[in-house]
């Protein structure tokens, strides 16, 4: 004779865990389709900065001091005077998100190293500066102590037209996904500077490579 209560018992456990299955199924189909719209987000989100195109227009650079540089498409301003030395570069941001500039690091020469400088020794940028996506814009920096070996070296650099080199940390609107680009500055037979673009590290997420 059949045990009933084992049976319904048993009918029940099964049915538990077909429903513990679902549930289980349905949760990992959730965090995939959540972990493909925060990735969709944040693609959406993500800037990346490279040179301004040749034909782009110039962009003219004011500072603090009342000192005017252009820079042109594609190029960037390595300039020295006995008090300051102004540097910028004319960019273009070909990523989806608006890009926020938050420091620069400056190589007086060309560097081979393969890390970025240390984060902690990037210089804080004292104005706003965004880039927008699909547009151009510009990043500065100036040296203000002509006691400091960084100014020297940038004076000397200016001035013997050297190949110089600029490391910019930005990142998206929300303060992620910062990245550091390297520029590279190369002087120009037309007296200019021409501005290239070196290598790209992620800060926030995975190396591209």
């Amino acid at each position: 004779m059949a045990d009933w209560a084992t049976i319904s018992s048993l009918a029940t456990a099964g049915g538990t865990l077909v429903l513990a299955t679902a549930t289980f199924a349905a949760v990992r189909s959730s965090n995939r389709a959540a972990r493909a719209a925060e990735a969709s987000l944040q693609a959406g989100l993500r800037p990346l900065l490279v040179p301004s195109r040749l034909g782009d227009p110039p962009q003219r650079i004011g500072y603090a001091d009342g000192k005017w540089v252009e820079a042109a498409g594609s190029a960037g301003v390595v300039e020295a005077t006995e008090a300051n030395v102004y540097l910028a570069i004319s960019l273009r941001n070909v990523g989806n998100g608006i890009a926020v500039l938050d420091g620069w690091h400056f190589y007086p020469e060309s560097s081979l190293q393969t890390d970025h400088a240390h984060l902690d020794e990037f210089t804080r940028l004292t104005v706003d500066l965004y880039v927008a996506p699909g547009d151009i814009g510009f990043w500065q920096g100036t040296f203000r102590d002509p006691t400091s070996p960084d100014f020297a070296g940038a004076k000397a650099a200016a001035e013997r037209r050297n190949w110089c080199m600029v490391e910019i940390l930005y990142g998206d609107y929300e303060g992620g996904q910062r990245v550091v680009t390297r520029f590279a500055l190369i002087p120009h037979e037309n007296g200019g500077w021409v501005a290239t673009v070196a290598r790209h590290w992620n800060i926030d997420r995975a190396a591209p490579r």
